[in-house]
């Protein structure tokens, strides 16, 4: 008897959960994505890959559990940190800064928002602890990789707070960088200027064009009328005193970018190829720049976090918001960020860099390599967050985040990593079993729709 109820009291459990699974995808991917029939089946493919597959396509799940636990960790309501909004493994990357430096950091910002910074620490080590699992790594090693981020960042942040470094001049480049980063780098600097040009385009009767595959299709004539009438927003946009003239954003050729990432299906995107260097035939187009436009919508965060009427006041526009937050978390962010609007859509742009490139997890070797990487990560992190309040005078944040972040973690560095690093498997545990279910949930959702 006392078998049967235990796996009834299973039962019901697996059977709310996956209740609560579904109105939650209905609700962001249907009713607020409004992502059409085969998308939404596009995305659900991908997120039924792997359990870290199904948390990068779910940020809304993570927020809408973790955001009703108490943690003894959080800042004050009133003193939010301008926080990336989806951070995991696989949103760090190498590309080229606006010095033409090669850099590792964070590469991703469309989630950017006010929250406690403890969110982006608690996301990342759930991803750090699933990395460890894809790469079958026992038990205290996932939590080495956890603990590893945790104290590179507690460390990082206090030396900002003493002002020991400054997280505006702050960058990991070659010469910062160790290990499977530093090798990384080293390899993108001998890549050739022209390596992502060259990849997406040929040149016609010595004119360059995109080069039309399965992941880059030439636009319907709508879609392209559209994008040149926005063209001007966008070029009101970029920062005064920028060196560009006219000619340099006379755009050459426009193409649609499919095959996003798993939380972007559904979102438009575009790569605009502009002249950018000088004019004549000598040039034969070998400077020519490729854009990215991409859609962006209200960030998830912004459905779990308390409302912010300054924040809104100055970032109603999507795109300006994902901008602004780049231009904040980076020292030296990308020249071209600006946004646009198509229609009542918002997005924004930015340079497809060719250098841009992320770790791939075979390239983590040994444990020791996914440390490493970690502690990078955790160290970039720190910077992210004390860097995002360089601008207090736009009115954004009236006070040094890494103050803040200081006070709450308190002074038991060793109590934080633990709490966090046991947190984080512990969530890692329920990620897999969401999986499951999920994987569950879209069979029979399959066999629904076919009958």
């Amino acid at each position: 008897m006392e078998s049967k109820l235990t796996e009834r009291v299973k039962l019901t459990r697996s059977k709310l959960r996956k209740r609560t699974l579904s109105a939650i995808f209905q609700e962001f991917d249907q009713k607020m994505m409004q992502l059409e029939r085969g998308r939404r089946e596009e995305k659900y493919l991908k997120m039924a890959e792997t359990p870290f597959s199904f948390f990068r396509g779910s940020a809304y799940l993570f927020y809408f559990d973790v955001t009703r636990e108490w943690f003894a960790y959080h800042t004050p309501a009133g003193r939010p940190t301008w926080i990336q909004g989806d951070l995991h493994f696989e949103n760090f990357g190498a590309f080229r800064n606006e010095r033409g430096t090669l850099v590792y950091d964070v590469n991703d910002f469309d989630e950017g928002y006010l929250g406690s910074y403890l969110y982006d620490l608690l996301r990342m080590s759930v991803s750090i602890a699933l990395v460890g699992r894809l790469k079958e790594q026992p038990l205290y090693k996932q939590m080495e990789a956890i603990e590893s981020f945790l104290r590179a960042y507690s460390k990082q942040i206090q030396r900002f707070a003493k002002r020991k470094d400054d997280p505006g001049t702050y960058v990991m480049d070659v010469e910062q960088a160790g290990g499977p980063v530093k090798k990384l780098l080293k390899k993108l600097h001998k890549r050739k200027e022209q390596h992502f040009l060259e990849k997406v385009t040929a040149l016609v009767q010595e004119h360059r064009t995109f080069a039309h595959t399965d992941e880059i299709v030439e636009p319907t004539e709508e879609e392209r009328a559209a994008l040149l009438a926005a063209w001007p927003e966008y070029l009101a946009s970029l920062p005064e005193g920028h060196s560009y003239a006219l000619s340099h954003f006379e755009i050459k050729d426009v193409a649609v970018k499919r095959g996003s990432g798993t939380a972007s299906i559904g979102l438009d995107r575009y790569y605009v190829l502009i002249e950018a260097g000088a004019t004549g035939e000598e040039v034969q187009s070998e400077d020519d720049i490729v854009l990215e436009v991409k859609e962006v919508r209200v960030p998830v965060p912004a459905y779990f976090m308390p409302y912010d009427e300054t924040f809104w006041g100055q970032f109603e526009h999507q795109g300006k918001r994902v901008t602004m937050t780049q231009r904040a978390m980076h020292h030296e962010a990308d020249p071209y960020l600006g946004w646009l609007s198509i229609g009542e859509r918002h997005f924004y742009v930015r340079e497809r860099s060719p250098y841009k490139k992320r770790l791939k997890l075979e390239q983590l070797e040994t444990a020791g390599d996914l440390l490493s990487v970690t502690e990078s990560m955790g160290q970039l992190t720190a910077k992210m967050h004390a860097r995002a309040d360089a601008d207090v005078a736009q009115g954004i944040l009236a006070y040094h985040s890494e103050q803040e972040i200081v006070k709450a973690m308190g002074s038991n560095e060793e109590a934080f990593c633990a709490s966090i690093a046991g947190w984080a498997i512990s969530y890692a545990d329920q990620v897999e079993n969401d999986y499951a279910l999920f994987t569950d949930w879209l069979t029979g959702r399959k066999k629904h729709q076919d009958s």
